[in-house]
């Protein structure tokens, strides 16, 4: 199939813009539960309707009174944080333009991101982040104004702005349109500059409402229990903006977390109880081997993986019933089902906070078992597939029919389409106005209304996607062999001791791959065998260690043809990070920075 459309379910608003919700919601209902937020004692708060429409308008008007004016763009630089949800519905009440920074970004990021978006003032969430704007202030002659979140900012503009009446904020608020920009959001620039994506309301509206209709057994509050999230992905990021709008359209409780440790996030996951979880492969996999890790010191790994292997086998009995294929699990399998549930499955959610039964996915690929696992399991977590570019997802697994491996079929209102080279091209509601000041690269990417993605991907005849990788990532041998890393990469990172998986070859006369190292898990594996713990250059030659790895390198080569399997590999003493620029904020390997980095090491993979 080379084409594949759904429908829309959501009719597209003619007038206004997001802010509306906030008011429309504390109107129709202001004692609903809207947010919670956790107080200096560490304890959630709820925060009803009308308590957060009243902090929107009264950080509006301090707004107002600073200056800030419609069309105005106004930067953002923290965790993920109430404040942050807060200043994002106030500004868009005024009509600004909040611009995300990601708060690992560095001094000269800081810049560009503020120089191309020409903001007139920022929000930082400490010291060390004003001091980052400072550094580079003296080159921003359009910033004037400068507020801290963990000084008050909110306190201090909201007593800024008492004496204006609320009328001067609605009249900002009425003249928004759907065509109106809502957020300038910078990409995460695997490859050169970021580009800023100009999202409009609009765009937000048409992604959101969406998926909330078709993702109502997930949204929607019933029998007495309203539906939660807590958002814990950086709001910097388009997916876990998507998220903010989304819930507070839909009247989903919202809470934040602004770290993704294990230490700091499991306990929050069991206080607040999300009932749905929205978060990155990354996550899904920490959860999964953490599990697995605390079943072997206890000494059960032995019966946790034979729950595993009865929930794969469970969720995939499902998934050919719902498809049509299959009658689903007999009755052996699933009175083991039953006994696993007792005594592994309710743990794992117990972990979750007891309640959550649906996940969604996105931001890279999840592999199959793994999605499978956690399904037979208990919670169905819904693949998908997007680009800042398309305000998140375009596609994403339905919850009645989930394809697991597959990114689903496209969120209504929109169509993809595979081009003759393979590249995944989409169509909709949701895809961007063009980026920030650069008609030449919005002319690359959107083509008589399609947005070519840059991915490879192919639809199976019932418009389920798989995406295959990047077309700027593609290798191409000495020999002429044309291989996709990502399937290689992808598989090796399965083994509970790898972090991060890069493959190479172009060029070069066959390929072969940089591997990283889970310190956790090799702590982990080395204390388990009562084996001392070397310095990172012993442990890399180790040669059980080596092994290990290497059963990883067999297993993904299986997935490829010889000429395209990974032939020789180098286990490295340290993790690509952030801070040393080889992966983006969203932890997208930066390919040609690791190239550059590892040059020597990868030159003597092809010296053996």
């Amino acid at each position: 199939m080379r084409e594949f459309t759904v429908p829309a379910l959501a009719t597209a608003p003619q007038t206004g813009g997001l802010a509306d919700a906030v008011f429309d919601r504390a109107d129709a209902d202001p004692r609903q539960v809207a947010l919670a937020r956790k107080d200096a004692s560490g304890v959630w708060r709820d925060v009803t309707a009308a308590e957060f429409r009243d902090q929107v308008l009264a950080l509006a008007k301090g707004l107002l009174a600073e200056g800030v004016r419609f069309g105005d763009r106004v930067a953002i630089m923290s965790r993920t944080r109430y404040e942050w949800t807060l200043f994002d519905f106030a500004l868009w009440s005024i009509g600004a333009q909040p611009v995300p920074v990601y708060p690992t970004s560095s001094a000269e990021q800081v810049y560009w991101m503020l120089h191309d978006a020409e903001v007139s003032a920022a929000v930082v969430e400490n010291e060390d982040h004003a001091m980052t704007v400072g550094s580079v202030v003296d080159r921003l002659p359009r910033l004037k104004r400068l507020w801290q979140l963990d000084s008050d900012a909110e306190g201090a503009l909201s007593a800024a702005g008492a004496h204006l009446h609320a009328d001067a904020v609605h009249r900002h608020r009425l003249a928004l349109t759907p065509d109106t920009p809502a957020t300038v959001l910078y990409t995460s620039g695997t490859t050169g500059r970021p580009k800023g994506c100009v999202l409009t309301h609009g765009n937000f509206m048409a992604e959101c409402d969406n998926l909330v209709l078709r993702y109502e057994a997930v949204f929607p509050s019933r029998d007495g229990e309203q539906a939660s999230t807590l958002l814990f992905l950086p709001l910097a990021h388009v997916f876990g903006r998507m998220i903010e709008v989304g819930a507070v359209r839909a009247g989903v409780r919202l809470g934040h977390q602004p770290n993704m440790t294990a230490a700091a996030l499991l306990p929050d996951l069991e206080a607040f109880r999300p009932t749905f979880l929205l978060a990155v492969p990354y996550v899904f996999e920490r959860i999964f081997h953490a599990a697995r890790r605390r079943a072997e010191a206890e000494g059960r790994l032995e019966p946790f993986d034979r729950a595993v292997d009865v929930a794969v086998r469970y969720a995939e009995a499902m998934e050919d019933k719902a498809f049509g294929t299959g009658h689903g699990p007999g009755p052996a399998l699933r009175l083991q089902h039953r006994f696993f549930d007792k005594v592994v499955y309710s743990r794992l959610r117990a972990a979750l906070g007891g309640r959550c039964r649906h996940a969604m996915s996105g931001g890279s690929a999840m592999e199959r078992r793994l999605g499978l696992f956690y399904d037979g399991a208990g919670i169905r977590v819904f693949e998908g597939y997007g680009l800042t570019e398309t305000t998140a997802a375009a596609t994403a697994n339905p919850p009645e029919q989930t394809r697991f491996g597959t990114v689903g079929v496209p969120v209504p209102g929109t169509t993809v389409h595979i081009a003759d080279d393979g590249e995944v091209w989409l169509r909709g509601g949701q895809v961007f106005a063009g980026y920030l000041g650069d008609p030449r690269s919005t002319h690359e990417v959107l083509r008589d209304g399609w947005l070519a993605t840059g991915d490879l991907g192919s639809l199976d005849e019932d418009g389920y996607l798989t995406i295959t990788g990047r077309k700027k990532d593609v290798l191409v041998t000495s020999g002429g062999k044309t291989v996709s890393p990502t399937v290689l990469e992808e598989r090796v990172r399965t083994h509970p001791l790898v972090a991060q998986c890069v493959v190479v070859g172009n060029d070069r006369p066959y390929v072969a791959a940089l591997v990283t190292l889970d310190e956790d898990a090799v702590h982990h594996w080395l204390t388990m065998r009562n084996r001392p713990h070397p310095g990172p250059a012993e442990l890399v030659r180790d040669p059980d260690l080596e092994a290990e790895v290497r059963r990883a390198v067999v297993a993904a080569n299986t997935r490829v043809s010889q000429a395209e399997s990974i032939r020789t590999f180098r286990i490295l003493g340290s993790r690509f990070t952030e801070e040393d620029g080889l992966l983006t904020p969203t932890l997208k390997l930066r390919r040609k920075a690791v190239e550059k980095a590892y040059a020597a090491e990868i030159d003597a993979l092809y010296r053996i």
